[in-house]
């Protein structure tokens, strides 16, 4: 059975309840997953940690022997979240193929690393999900604390971030920061977990559908066969029926293209686009050395660095401007407090030289 995402042939479907309920039910889903004969690989949470106590948080060990005979029964490999290292013991005890550490524990380096130790000499492989913050480094260093503890079969899970503004995501996804990790493992497979990332069951097909054009090696998407009545996250659970609907639905991208025309015409626009670049960076270098020309004359005429009014005249201004283009305004503001952090930045050195 194959067991771990491959880069050359995706999308990896990772498919099943976020919780272990009963016999029965993790059977039952299973059993309709491996009818579909889209799915990789069966998930099913057996702890799971919760935000408050008093919530449902898992049925435990016992559950471990219901997803791995399911899986057997219906030749599915079988996927579990661990968050220490006796859950660790007993996942690898009850035959669990493949392990995945929780955004709640890639946060914190004490667990990873307790989890590290507990499959060294093993080799289970293991999916890192993205810290529950947006911290790049946190991610990195997980997945770095298991591959010094000797497993190679790592994969990324990415789950979307939390965050203090109201959104139409549950996690917002940051899709930059995926893109990053792959840039620092180029050779590392990510899974998205669309579930997660949209919190609700008719965001999952377009989250899934973005991790396919961001070049993702596969999904995991949560699926019940009863999702109102799941006792975890019933709102982000889709039945197995709509699960082979969606994937249905999917367009998969190819990495390249063996038409001439279309790789010729290409690289004419790529040259196009470094040639802006090299301009744009030309103007935003002019840019800031008239920041430092101000700069200095701010520290002779002991004058504040930060002139508030001139600020949001220029966020107003620039952002109207921006939309004339057909620019988006979140991508105009965003630019524009990144120059303005620079900008700070500079005359700062300045004023404390």
């Amino acid at each position: 059975m194959k067991t771990t995402p491959n880069t050359t042939k995706k999308p990896f479907i990772i498919a099943g309840p976020c919780s272990a309920e009963t016999e029965e039910q993790v059977f039952e889903i299973a059993a309709q997953l491996s009818e579909i004969g889209k799915v990789n690989m069966l998930r099913a949470g057996i702890w799971k940690p919760r935000t408050r106590p008093g919530n449902f948080e898992g049925v435990g060990e016992i559950g471990l022997n219901w997803l791995v005979n399911a899986g057997k029964e219906n030749n599915l490999p079988v996927t579990t979240e661990v968050a220490n290292a006796k859950h660790v013991e007993l996942a690898l005890k009850a035959g669990v193929d493949m392990l995945w550490i929780g955004a709640r524990t890639t946060v914190n380096p004490f667990s990873v690393q307790e989890i590290a130790d507990a499959v060294k000499g093993t080799n289970i492989p293991i999916m890192i999900k993205n810290p529950i913050n947006p911290d790049l480094q946190l991610w990195v260093g997980a997945i770095e604390r298991i591959q010094k503890s000797g497993i190679s079969d790592i994969s990324a899970i990415h789950r979307g971030f939390s965050s203090y503004e109201k959104t139409n995501f549950r996690n917002e996804p940051k899709w930059g920061i995926p893109i990053e990790l792959m840039r620092i493992f180029p050779d590392l497979p990510i899974i998205c977990d669309p579930s997660h990332i949209g919190g609700k069951r008719e965001l999952i097909e377009s989250i899934s559908q973005k991790a396919l054009d961001m070049n993702m090696a596969g999904l995991m998407i949560e699926t019940h066969h009863t999702p109102d009545k799941a006792w975890s996250d019933a709102a982000q659970q889709i039945t197995p029926n709509i699960l082979n609907q969606l994937l249905n639905n999917l367009v998969v991208r190819n990495k390249q293209s063996n038409n001439q025309e279309f790789v010729t015409k290409l690289e004419d626009l790529r040259i196009d686009i470094d040639s802006l670049d090299e301009k744009l960076l030309h103007i935003v270098a002019e840019r800031f050395q008239l920041t430092n020309q101000i700069g200095k004359y701010k520290k002779n005429q002991n004058i504040t660095i930060l002139q508030k009014d001139r600020w949001f005249e220029i966020l107003k201004s620039r952002k109207e401007f921006g939309k004339s283009l057909n620019l988006n305004s979140e991508f105009i503001d965003q630019l524009l407090k990144l120059i303005h952090k620079e900008s700070v930045a500079i005359q700062t050195k300045i004023m404390n030289k």
